[in-house]
């Protein structure tokens, strides 16, 4: 069994207020959910409207699932609004 976890910080330059971003953020992670099937959640900077720590999770039977799905959701939100300041990525 493998898990794979990924920590990013977030920018999310269209949000003026903490309620735009709780909105931007919460399309984001939801269209992020449905597409992959992981568990995703905002885990810091939820004072800061123009930031956000999101971590995002999968379990797998191969390692190379897990990472490949990982790789997968963090090119997807590259794609996205949202730019992406800082990322790590583990395999347990």
């Amino acid at each position: 069994m493998a898990i794979g976890l990924c920590t990013m910080e977030l920018f999310l330059g269209e949000a003026n207020s903490l309620k735009d971003k709780r909105r931007v953020l919460k399309s984001l992670l939801e269209k992020v959910k449905v597409r992959f099937n992981v568990s995703i959640a905002e885990v810091g900077q939820q004072e800061l409207w123009q930031r956000a720590t999101v971590a995002f999770a999968c379990v797998s039977n191969e390692r190379a699932h897990a990472d490949s799905t990982l790789s997968a959701v963090i090119r997807y939100l590259e794609q996205m609004d949202a730019q992406i300041t800082a990322c790590q990525t583990e395999i347990l």
